[in-house]
């Protein structure tokens, strides 16, 4: 099996930011149309502070930085963070509420990265015409923060038809560790072609005319009375 690979830990990135005081939702809302972002440091030693930050800058630290980001507030001393979690909006996508969390660089943390399969065109069994199915796409990881990869890819090329890929064939980077159970995690299965199920036999059925049996049976009757007279 091809080795798995991972991208680089990316160092960390500034953000400055300023404090803020909260003022509930229509607040926030008027923080976002001027074009900035409401936020809460939690964590660490320190009591939770809130926080706005220019949604540009945002944005860009969160694409560059991966993992780590330092956070300066009010130009203090800047403070290592991770993102504890991030709002979007359901339509734009754009951010519109952060929560990041402190975090020592001499201490593990626990995160989740995206797994990327790469090669499988290349690899016999979808050559072949079978279906590659990706099962797991996000891993759970623990590291140092500065060791935490933006990503984690491995290499199909060598999957035949009817293999089934395991946690356990995925090699951790260095300093990264798996958390996911390795022999019971389905990262991907390579199938044959799905055969499109096979039209069912139309059943005949016999049927009547509206009034076709009521009619029969008007004239059976008539056939009757006429006898009869």
């Amino acid at each position: 099996m091809a080795p798995s690979d991972s991208s680089n830990a990316i160092a960390s990135t500034a953000l400055a930011a300023a404090s803020r005081t909260p003022t509930g939702s229509r607040g926030a809302r008027r923080l976002r149309r001027s074009g900035r972002v409401p936020g809460v440091l939690y964590g660490g030693d320190g009591e939770p502070v809130s926080f706005e930050v220019q949604a540009r800058e945002l944005r860009h630290a969160m694409a560059a930085a991966g993992a780590v980001l330092d956070l300066s507030i009010d130009g203090g001393a800047p403070t290592s963070v991770v993102v504890k979690d991030a709002q979007h909006h359901p339509v734009r996508g754009e951010t519109v509420h952060v929560d990041f969390l402190r975090v020592r660089l001499d201490r593990p943390i626990q995160a989740i990265v995206p797994l990327e399969l790469t090669g499988a065109e290349e690899s016999p069994g979808v050559k072949q015409g079978g279906i590659l199915e990706q099962i797991t796409r996000e891993l759970n990881v623990e590291a140092l923060p500065t060791s935490i990869p933006s990503a984690i890819t491995h290499d199909v090329t060598e999957l035949e038809m009817g293999d089934t890929l395991l946690l356990s064939a995925i090699e951790a980077p260095e300093g990264v560790t798996l958390l996911d159970d390795l022999e019971e995690t389905v990262v991907a299965t390579l199938t044959p072609p799905r055969l499109q199920a096979e039209a069912e036999p139309e059943v005949e059925t016999e049927t009547e005319l509206v009034g076709e049996s009521d009619g029969a049976a008007e004239s059976a009757g008539s056939a009757d009375d006429s006898a009869e007279e």
